[in-house]
């Protein structure tokens, strides 16, 4: 591992442009080159969101984009009724490893979606990644359902959560991460948000998935992550958060700054961005979010107020139909309603409709793709097998 102070600086990283940078840790090929270089008036408005993409990525601290994942960790494989679960480390960041979950459907497409599950907080140090699995009460659990759609889906464990956790305190475990990443220049979302955008590197370099379509999906803390990795990376064709679509305004006027965890809290944001700027990075793709009107985390009129922000965008570019924002009658948890909004968001912009009629077999041999041709360009060079951590 690559040690913690051989991090790329914050100048040169704002020295670089947004999509030289980006594009050293995705390969040329992707949605992110493609926007770099602007061939109609539409494109205009691609150029200005990558300009901002930069800034917003320049927020999150020192970034060790210099560093090149390692072969990646299999340490065991699970046979279930609907999918094949791959217990896995990846090395996404040269300084600690990230254990993660890759749940491959027993029926999917030659070249099945990927999917990104973002586990959320909840003070539940101990869970991480395990949500996709487990679920909790107020948010069932989503790998039966995923596998039954034929979606590869991956989940890691964020900074300080699952067996990330080295603090019997979770609590104070992240604290004392958030602290100590401040000294050295870095900013723990920043680490968080960087970890996830190379969990999606992983995920579309998978020979599985057809890394055009690609999505995320979160609750609270992941919900926020969700839209955070759609504005910050354009190959998230479907962004889908569940109860954390927060306006920071609102959510100041309301004195709800307590509601989250240390880790949400980037230095010198609200200089530069708000979250309807944020969430403009994403249009005009889809973007589906659910909220609870009785949710102190998303005060509703926040939620109203970029709803109003973001349609008529959409409008502009004849997309109305792919940006939807609720509200329900609930507080922070997933109603069976919101439930079944990601699930026929997730046929619409994910599963191909052919699919639904006659799955493929997975064991069916396919040609080379693109992605499999890059896996050695972003470094992840198949797996190693070994026991735990």
């Amino acid at each position: 591992m690559r040690p913690a102070n051989r991090l790329s600086t914050r100048r040169d990283f704002l020295q670089a442009s947004a999509v030289a940078t980006i594009s050293a840790a995705v390969p040329a090929s992707s949605a992110i080159a493609q926007l770099a270089l602007p061939q109609s008036a539409e494109d205009t408005f691609l150029a200005q969101q990558n300009e901002r993409r930069k800034q917003l990525w320049g927020l999150l601290g020192d970034l060790p984009w210099e560093h090149k994942p390692g072969p990646v960790k299999l340490v065991n494989r699970e046979e279930h009724e609907q999918y094949v679960l791959e217990r896995l480390v990846l090395d996404l960041n040269g300084v600690e490893p990230v254990p993660a979950l890759l749940l491959i459907p027993r029926k999917r497409q030659a070249r099945a979606p990927g999917l990104l599950y973002i586990h959320w907080h909840g003070g539940m140090y101990d869970l991480g990644k395990e949500m996709l699995l487990k679920g909790v009460e107020v948010a069932p659990a989503y790998a039966d359902v995923c596998a039954r759609k034929g979606l590869v889906v991956l989940a890691i464990d964020s900074w300080c959560f699952g067996e990330r956790k080295h603090e019997k305190n979770g609590h104070q475990g992240e604290e004392n991460a958030f602290k100590l990443m401040l000294w050295k220049g870095q900013v723990l979302y920043g680490m968080m948000m960087f970890d996830e955008f190379r969990a999606m590197d992983y995920l579309a370099s998978r020979p599985e998935v057809d890394e055009e379509r690609l999505g995320a999906l979160g609750m609270s803390m992941g919900s926020t992550k969700a839209w955070w990795l759609a504005a910050l990376d354009p190959r998230v064709k479907l962004c889908m958060d569940v109860c954390c679509l927060t306006d920071y305004e609102e959510l100041i006027k309301a004195h709800g700054l307590q509601g989250h965890g240390i880790y949400y809290y980037v230095p010198s944001l609200l200089k530069h961005f708000q979250t309807s700027e944020i969430n403009e990075l994403i249009v005009p793709r889809a973007h589906l979010s659910v909220n609870g009107k009785r949710d102190e985390l998303t005060p509703p009129a926040g939620v109203e107020k970029l709803r109003d922000y973001l349609l008529p965008l959409y409008r502009k570019y004849g997309k109305e139909v792919d940006l939807r924002v609720e509200l329900f009658d609930c507080a922070h948890a997933e109603l069976p309603e919101m439930r079944k909004l990601i699930l026929e968001w997730m046929d619409r912009y994910l599963v191909a409709t052919q699919f639904q009629k006659n799955p493929q077999p997975a064991t069916q041999t396919h040609a080379a793709t693109p992605a499999m041709r890059r896996r050695a360009s972003l470094g992840f060079r198949g797996t190693i097998k070994g026991g735990g951590l």
